[in-house]
């Protein structure tokens, strides 16, 4: 269904597209992003090095003032924000001010002048960025903090998981809030476009969204700058709504997810992906899936074509593949009629036709890529109505499709085991009256979860799969909270004793080794949780390979740090802590000769080296000029990953289009070394694959 309205333009949406044109294997011709910043010169540089050590040292000291006062202690992110906005800038030369100074073809004269201006500009604010920490430093010293009941936008941070990080969002207070109120708030998710000079400086500064609404919150988040909220960057939304929920009430129920280019292609995947935790979704622009957005099939496209792994890990994030996910997430879509980018809604609305469902495709006439007023108005008055209803925690039928368990998740069904990844899978589950009546496919193991409110079914429940009756033994008759069955020489069964008091695991969590949520691969997965890297303190095999990581894992820190926004974790294979065992997925440098953790685990993992071979199934390698790459469940840890030789996996030429910002290696890969590192490869690829379920090599 589409709306038109003819209206001219009244508003200039301004938000850089998600694409850029120039590409290369050739790493030095690649576009360097984020790009390179304004010398701000050497007198300001040195005035604001000194402050910023300064307000170091204060946040040092106020660490261990609020030692025991855990509840003001937990704030400190929210000064760290500040101080890190400063630092990172000063560090990594991230002033960024105009693309261009005076008008075009203005005099050298006139440019110089402009230029001076930029940097006073910047120089200024952040000065004003430490002035806003030591403001909080101070207000919590004193046993406060007013910007927790502030209206209006308000930086804030978080300490992720993922990487120790202190990671920013602002968050925008309506002008009704009142703390002492006790019901919950609204909230909307405003994703943004792409914004190569989106530094933590320039992000600070945003004062709202795209829309404002008038009695609920907006979170704003950085996403980790600038990957289209893709693995890190898609943690960082849960990580953030986790945090303000620390201190608001928010209705999970009226929690929507909208944004604009970018940040429009954010709201697909994130709607498709989690269409069970939302009440509405709203993107605007962007791009929905990777081939025809990207034109990667296109004869007239000369470059290299994607790999056949290449083309099941678009399986991860394109939105078109999980369509059928929006069956109970009302979605309301915005495109300018003369956007390129339109061609997002476009290819998502013929894809949930597919399935019966139509997509509500308001388009803003005679417009490019910006929101037209009286569209824009339409596009708000339909997303509050739906808001208004919420969502309805426990649809009684849910469609769901997935093609990986990171993804595995709708409402009361999560599929706990796939029969081979990468192919689809799909349930289908309605409750009727006591009964709950399924039908699925490439799925093995799966549960039933209302744990939210009382179970609909106090007095037991049938259970029907696949046209079998689901016999649940002497559990059968009792208040169903939790189920969990799989499917045994094609029959599916319920271990009765995980039934309806709940369960803490199951065959394929404790039994065997078998892909599970979270350990399920590939090796980009690991870099969505607690990671560290470990870097070898002993000899390499040989002079080539021990060169070859050694350049790899700096390439690998550098670019978390430039894509991600985080400083990595980096240890020697001696000061691995049994915490780091314990909670975090190992990124492995080196070889068995030079690591010494890789050296306890090389006999437990399915890729071999023996001697001066590498080994993979029933092919090998010279270890002289080949390395490998792979992630697998930490034998000495089942519950987390290792990864060797590998960061995460797109590179260089995939930062100037988002679309392209996938996971590029499966499982596993042999690199052979002789060629050198591309803007898309650390080296040439001569094999690669995925595991089994079970983790072993494919046959």
């Amino acid at each position: 269904m589409r709306t038109f309205f003819k209206i001219v333009p009244l508003l200039v949406f301004v938000s850089h597209a998600a694409l850029a044109l120039d590409a290369s294997d050739d790493l030095t011709k690649v576009r360097r992003i984020p790009p390179p910043g304004m010398p701000i010169g050497a007198e300001a540089k040195a005035e604001l090095e000194k402050s910023v050590e300064a307000f170091g040292k204060e946040i040092d000291a106020l660490k261990g003032e609020l030692k025991d006062k855990k509840n003001l202690l937990e704030l400190l992110p929210d000064v760290q924000i500040y101080f890190n906005a400063v630092h990172y800038a000063l560090k990594y030369d991230e002033f960024f001010g105009p693309r261009e100074f005076g008008k075009p073809g203005a005099p050298p004269k006139d440019v110089a002048v402009a230029k001076e201006a930029a940097i006073k500009r910047e120089v200024a604010t952040a000065k004003k960025m430490l002035d806003a920490g030591m403001e909080r430093i101070k207000a919590l010293r004193a046993g406060n903090a007013p910007w927790l009941t502030t209206v209006g936008a308000s930086p804030r941070g978080y300490v992720s998981k993922i990487d120790g990080s202190v990671q920013p969002y602002v968050l925008v207070v309506p002008e009704t809030f009142d703390p002492k109120a006790d019901h919950p708030w609204r909230l909307d998710v405003w994703y943004h476009g792409r914004g190569e000079d989106l530094s933590e400086i320039k992000f600070l500064q945003t004062q709202k969204g795209e829309f404002v609404l008038k009695d609920g919150f907006v979170l704003l988040p950085y996403g980790r700058y600038c990957n289209a909220n893709k693995f890190a960057g898609e943690v960082d939304t849960f990580e953030a709504l986790d945090n303000i929920k620390k201190h608001y009430k928010i209705d999970n129920n009226r929690i929507s997810v909208r944004g604009f280019s970018m940040g429009g292609a954010s709201t697909w995947q994130i709607a498709t992906h989690f269409p069970g935790m939302w009440a509405a979704a709203n993107p605007g622009a962007g791009f929905a899936e990777t081939p025809e957005f990207t034109h990667a099939f296109d004869p007239k496209n000369t470059g290299p074509k994607p790999t056949d792994f290449e083309v099941k890990l678009w399986h991860i994030y394109d939105s078109t593949y999980y369509a059928e996910n929006l069956f109970n997430l009302p979605t309301v879509a915005y495109s300018g009629e003369k956007d390129g980018q339109k061609q997002a809604a476009d290819i998502m609305a013929k894809t949930m036709k597919e399935y019966g469902l139509e997509l509500k495709h308001v388009i803003g006439p005679d417009t490019q890529h910006k929101y037209e007023p009286k569209a824009k108005e339409e596009v708000a008055k339909l997303v509050d109505e739906i808001i208004a209803k919420g969502r309805n925690p426990y649809p009684t039928h849910i469609k769901f499709t997935t093609y990986t368990l990171r993804y595995n998740t709708s409402f009361w069904i999560t599929i706990e085991g796939l029969e081979e990844h990468w192919k689809k899978a799909r349930i289908d589950a309605k409750i009727e009256g006591d009964s709950i009546v399924a039908t699925t496919e490439n799925i093995s193991d799966l549960s039933i979860a209302f744990t939210e409110r009382a179970t609909p079914f106090p007095h037991g429940a049938k259970i029907t799969i696949d046209g079998q009756e689901v016999s649940l033994g002497a559990a059968g008759g009792q208040p169903l909270n939790q189920l969990y069955v799989e499917k045994v020489d094609k029959k599916w069964t319920c271990p009765g004793a995980q039934f309806a008091k709940g369960f803490v695991g199951n065959r394929r969590t404790n039994a065997r080794l078998a892909k599970v949520h979270g350990l399920q691969g590939p090796i980009d997965d690991a870099f969505m949780d607690s990671f560290v890297m470990v870097a070898p303190t002993g000899t390499a095999i040989n002079e080539k390979s021990g060169a070859w990581v050694k350049a790899e894992m700096a390439h690998a820190v550098d670019h978390w740090r430039k894509t991600y926004r985080g400083e990595a974790r980096v240890v020697n294979d001696d000061q691995v802590s049994d915490e780091m065992f314990a909670n975090s997925n190992l990124i492995l440098w080196g070889d068995p000769s030079s690591n010494k953790i890789l050296a306890k685990i090389v006999d437990k993992l399915p890729i071999k080296w023996e001697g001066k071979n590498v080994t993979v199934g029933a092919k090998s390698f010279s270890a002289d000029h080949h390395v490998p790459a792979l992630i697998y469940p930490n034998p000495l840890n089942p519950r987390r990953y290792v990864v060797v030789n590998s960061g995460f996996t797109f590179r260089e030429n995939e930062y100037l289009n988002n679309a392209k910002q996938n996971a590029k290696l499966p499982d596993w890969a042999i690199f052979d070394i002789h060629e050198p590192a591309t803007s898309r490869w650390p080296a040439k690829v001569v094999e690669a694959d995925f595991f089994d379920e079970n983790w072993a090599i494919k046959k």
